[in-house]
């Protein structure tokens, strides 16, 4: 893609252990209808393993690499354990297709999240990982379907709080969801060699 998120000053966290270094598979249609849109989805099922995205008559097709989904299922462990020791009322909904019409915009997020109440139409935070860079600008899909606040790491720059203002989004050094958690401490235990040493680090370090 050629810009998911603005340039940011917040210094990169470590860098987390890694398995084949595959890249990501990303396929960018154009000239699509959201119709078209409708009839992937549909097409695809429930079935595991592509990412939609669609953006103003494009959509995008991500294939996730190994390092890509472990990354992703770490972060959201670490925020899940975060929230448990803390007693936040968390709960996740994966990959929900988020969708609007009128917008002209669809999303498959990493992960996504809602705060508190869940009587919600959007889940309060999505997850983005950025492994292998290209396809859609997904901050801009986020902000036509109303997401309040979009994590997103990358190999670079670490684990990064973007929040909708103003129509649209801005760095944050922290979550307005979860002001006591920095997202560089998160991020650092990335390092861990399991998923599992990760979470109980983290633990360990909260108590």
């Amino acid at each position: 893609m050629a810009s998911i998120i603005p340039t940011s000053v917040v210094p990169a966290a470590k860098r987390p252990r890694l398995h084949h270094e595959e890249n990501d598979q990303h396929i960018v249609l154009y000239g699509m209808t959201w119709k078209d849109y409708e009839i992937l989805l549909a097409v695809r099922g429930d079935r595991a393993g592509v990412r939609m995205y669609y953006l103003n008559g494009a959509i995008e097709l991500m294939s996730p690499s190994r390092d890509h989904e472990g990354i992703k299922k770490t972060i959201a462990r670490l925020l899940e354990a975060y929230c448990d020791e803390r007693g936040i009322e968390l709960s996740g909904y994966g990959a929900w297709t988020l969708r609007n019409e009128l917008k002209a915009r669809g999303a498959e997020p990493d992960e996504c999240y809602i705060v508190g109440d869940t009587n919600k139409a959007v889940p309060d935070l999505a997850i983005e990982v950025v492994w292998t860079h290209g396809g859609l600008d997904k901050l801009e899909i986020y902000r036509g379907l109303g997401v309040a606040e979009v994590w997103v790491w990358d190999r670079d720059e670490g684990l990064r709080v973007f929040a909708l203002a103003n129509e649209r989004y801005e760095p944050r050094a922290r979550s307005a969801f979860l002001p006591d958690l920095d997202p560089a401490w998160l991020a650092g235990f990335l390092d861990q060699p399991t998923q599992s040493q990760a979470v109980r680090a983290l633990r360990a370090a909260l108590r």
